[in-house]
């Protein structure tokens, strides 16, 4: 009972009844109060025992809370810390179909039919003549969103994405990507360089340092590979950076001119840089997985060591 409601009682009907309506109130607050706290409780049991039904079956007796049904797999944990760090500094997200067409995922891409680099990559062709595939990488994303949009353009593409290989520690036929861009004019390698060393400081910490090797892509001109230094040893040498003190983490370069023609943007007034890493390998590094097929096997024991992450 309120107060006000008190004080009127108090001057109408004196102290002692206003006492006893007042307790009777709240008697019958507490008892409602009581009842709410007991439906909850047999709707807390009653999804207990849906929980168990559905996963367990004829097996009732598996103990189960609502506290402790899962968490985020440690893929998703570091997409979603990739995509915070460089959403930071301005870029956006952009997602796109996993089947796509010839054009989005080889030709626009300076991968005409007869070049030889799409032997590099091993493909599942849903059909031939016209082709349709199982997307390689998520710059066909990044080919579709150049297409629709007019520089500036700065977005990250992360997703799924499938190739022909053998299953092993090192490699499977499906992971997962994120691929950024950024195009408008006067952009530079200066740029690049700075915009990938801020992601490793953020993702690795601050005293990551990279380094940058010529490599070569047939999208990018010029291009590189990117590396960290070994957070496990310091950069002093180990066997898991092979003595080298650093880590391969990502792909990048300057659009190719070629690239940004075909998409309809005029490359002499144009310029811009693309890069691209693989989730499961920022994942392995930064906490030290060293069996990829780990990420995709669904096993609880694995799966509890990240409850607590990000």
């Amino acid at each position: 009972m309120s107060l006000i409601t008190y004080s009127i009682r108090r001057n109408f009907y004196g102290e002692e009844h206003a006492l006893v309506a007042s307790t009777l109130s709240n008697i019958a607050w507490n008892h409602k109060v009581r009842k709410q706290h007991e439906k909850a409780e047999i709707a807390y049991q009653e999804t207990i025992q849906l929980w168990k039904k559905i996963y367990f079956g004829d097996h009732p007796d598996v103990a189960i809370s609502l506290d402790n049904l899962g968490s985020r797999h440690p893929i998703s944990l570091v997409r979603n810390q990739i995509v915070d760090i460089f959403n930071r500094i301005g870029f956006t997200i952009s997602e796109g179909p996993e089947i796509e067409d010839d054009w989005h995922n080889f030709s626009a891409l300076n991968l005409p039919e007869e070049h030889p680099a799409r032997d590099m990559q091993d493909t599942f062709f849903i059909q031939t003549n016209p082709d349709v595939l199982l997307r390689t990488h998520t710059s066909s994303v990044q080919v579709r969103y150049m297409e629709n949009n007019k520089p500036p353009i700065r977005t990250l593409s992360p997703g799924r994405v499938y190739r022909n290989e053998a299953i092993s520690a090192r490699a499977h036929c499906i992971f997962h990507q994120v691929e950024g861009l950024y195009i408008d004019e006067n952009v530079s390698f200066a740029d690049l360089k700075q915009a990938l060393l801020y992601f490793a400081k953020e993702m690795f910490g601050e005293k990551t340092k990279i380094r940058l090797r010529p490599s070569y892509f047939p999208f990018t001109e010029p291009s590189a590979e990117v590396d960290v230094s070994c957070n496990i040893c310091n950069s002093k040498g180990c066997n898991v950076c092979k003595y080298t003190g650093y880590l391969e983490i990502l792909g990048c370069g300057m659009v190719d001119p070629n690239v940004l023609e075909n998409c309809g943007i005029d490359s002499k007034k144009y310029t811009g840089y693309a890069f691209g890493m693989g989730i499961e390998r920022i994942a392995m590094l930064k906490y030290g997985v060293k069996d990829l097929r780990l990420f995709f096997e669904n096993d609880v024991r694995f799966l509890k060591q990240f409850d607590k992450s990000i």
